[in-house]
Order: C-alpha cells, then structure tokens, then sequence
C-alpha cells in the first residue's frame, strides 16, 4: 500500500487513464475490478443522462473505486451539468482536465470524493495544490491526448520536490518495468492510457486497435487540429493531408479575446466529430489518438490480464530481476 493506494482506496497504483470514445462501462470497470482504477471522460456520452446512466453502470458491475474526467474549462458547456452529476452519483474520484478545477474541488470535496488535476507545469500544479486538489497527474511528454512538453524523468521529481500531495505519471507508460521506472522517481502511481485501447472491452474499431499495435513511437504526431491544443495522434495519410497547425483565420480568431472561446468550442467540436468517426468505424479519415507507449504494444488483452501483467512486470522489476 502506498499513498494513491490508501488515499482511493484500489488494490494497485495504476488509473487506465480516461480516454475519449474508448473508455466505457465494460473497460472501466474491468479495471476496478482488477485493482486497479478504471476512468473515464463525462463527454463520452452526448447529453448528461447518458452520462449518469454510465456511472449508474459502472456502480452496477463494480464496487471498486473508479474515476470521471472532466474538461473544466469554458469550451466545455456541459462541464456544470457533468459536476452536479459527479456529486449527486458520489463518483469517488474526479480528474480535471484544460481549466480551473476550483469548483471541482470545494464540490466533490463537499460530497466526500477526491479530485485530480492533470498538469503539465510546476506553477500550475501549486496552483491546483493550493486550490486543495489530492494529487496531480503529471502529463509528460510521450502521452496520448493533450501531452506536455517535458520529459517525465525530469517532470515527476521536479514536481515531487516541490509538492505535498501524490504525483501520478502519465506518459507512454505501457509496461510494469516503466511503473517501477516512474515510482523510483517518486511518482505515487502512473496513469496508463493507450496500452488499455488494445483491451477486449475498449469498443472501437478493429482498425484502431490495430494501429495501436502497429505503430512506433515515430509515428506518434502532435496536432492542434482536434481541440486547439497540442494533442498526440497517429500518424495518417490523412492526418498528413489535413496537417498538424491552424489555418491562417483560425490562429487569428484565437488570438482574439472576442472570439477565442468561440473558437476553441468550434475547433473541439469539429476535432471530436473526426475522432468519434474513426473510433467507431471504417473511414478514410483517421484520426486515432495514442501516445508513444505504441511501441510497446503487441497484443490486444482483456483489461484485467493487462492489470496482471503490469504488476507481475513491475514486481520483477522492483525485485531487482531484470534481465540484462
């Protein structure tokens, strides 16, 4: 047991991290029932019914703990609605992501449940430490979605060093070996999320489980075209064709304090369109984000095999039985 373990409560220091369009009821709670802590995004879900519906779901196959994303930032209009459904449901963990998590906090802390802020710098994580957050998952260079700049061999105990409360890895991590690799550094636990698109429960396309496996680490692209922020994708032919920056107008209307939020709301919705397309079935248009953990996977697995074997390498590893 170690400090994320205590404070959730899970059996393992490992969150399949919350992954749009991938992470549903089934591979949630396959991971919480392996140990481990399954998250998923509230946006998964067009209206917030159907996101109650899902949490109502996960409490029916799992009494394990598990966790919920939400976006907390301006572009996200559902993110009031997403939070009062947080509360009412008693979701044990939030994760925030691209915003202020203030009300996040003081609500979920009223409701007895823990929040997590995804950072990508040390000043933003005083920040959300300040605002009474339990612990920040450090988004390093290498993850899927929106990663950051910095190395995690750098990023993890440059935090560490000037935190209280738990650092969370994240960023290609894909095997127990790298667990034991984040933890030395003095990460918590890690939060792992492509390796887990190659899971039996995640519902997506054949086509994308197979790029997972794939791919290398130098196809793993960083564009501005889903949501206005550096997000990791594979690399496509038509990823290729649409490239990875801002055309002329939009970069002008970002800059803009009249039109950023606008943008930023168009710019998510045409961006999750193109990701819900290929997700969820064949198309010319592939867009299928992952991080460079790809070079890592080569088999699909159910989740709770995976969980297994995460901890099984990572036991080897802390045991000092590597081989060289």
């Amino acid at each position: 047991m170690n400090s994320l373990t205590q404070l959730l409560g899970c059996k393992y220091p490992i969150i399949a991290g919350p992954m749009f369009l991938v992470s549903d009821e089934a591979l949630v709670s396959a991971v919480s029932e392996a140990g481990g802590i399954g998250a998923m995004p509230s946006l998964n879900w067009r209206t917030p019914e159907g996101f109650r519906e899902a949490i109502q779901e996960v409490k029916k196959r799992t009494s394990q703990p598990f966790a919920v994303n939400l976006i907390v930032n301006q572009a996200n209009p559902r993110q009031e609605a997403d939070l009062a459904i947080c509360v009412e449901e008693r979701v044990p963990l939030v994760i925030t992501s691209l915003g202020n998590p203030k009300e996040a906090i003081r609500r979920m802390h009223e409701a007895g449940g823990k929040v997590f802020c995804d950072v990508t710098t040390l000043d933003y994580a005083k920040k959300v430490e300040a605002l009474g957050a339990d612990g920040v998952v450090a988004v390093s260079s290498g993850a899927g979605g929106h990663a950051g700049p910095i190395s995690p061999l750098v990023l993890i105990p440059y935090l560490r060093r000037n935190l209280k409360i738990p650092v969370i890895a994240a960023g290609g991590i894909a095997t127990g070996e790298q667990l034991a690799a984040v933890m030395m550094l003095g990460a918590a636990g890690a939060q792992i999320g492509t390796r887990f698109i190659a899971s039996a429960e995640a519902k997506v396309d054949p086509a994308y489980k197979n790029a997972i496996l794939r791919a290398r680490p130098e196809d793993i692209v960083m564009t501005l075209r889903i949501s206005g922020t550096p997000a990791a994708v594979i690399r496509t032919p038509y990823i290729d064709k649409v490239g990875l920056d801002l055309n002329p107008l939009e970069k002008l209307l970002y800059r803009s304090g009249l039109t950023r939020k606008y943008m930023k709301m168009l710019r998510y919705y045409l961006g999750s369109r193109a990701l819900r397309r290929a997700t969820g079935g064949t198309t010319w248009k592939e867009v299928w984000s992952a991080g460079q953990g790809v070079g890592l996977i080569e088999d699909v697995l159910p989740a709770a095999e995976i969980v297994r074997r995460l901890m099984q390498e990572y036991e080897t590893a802390s045991s000092g039985n590597l081989q060289q």
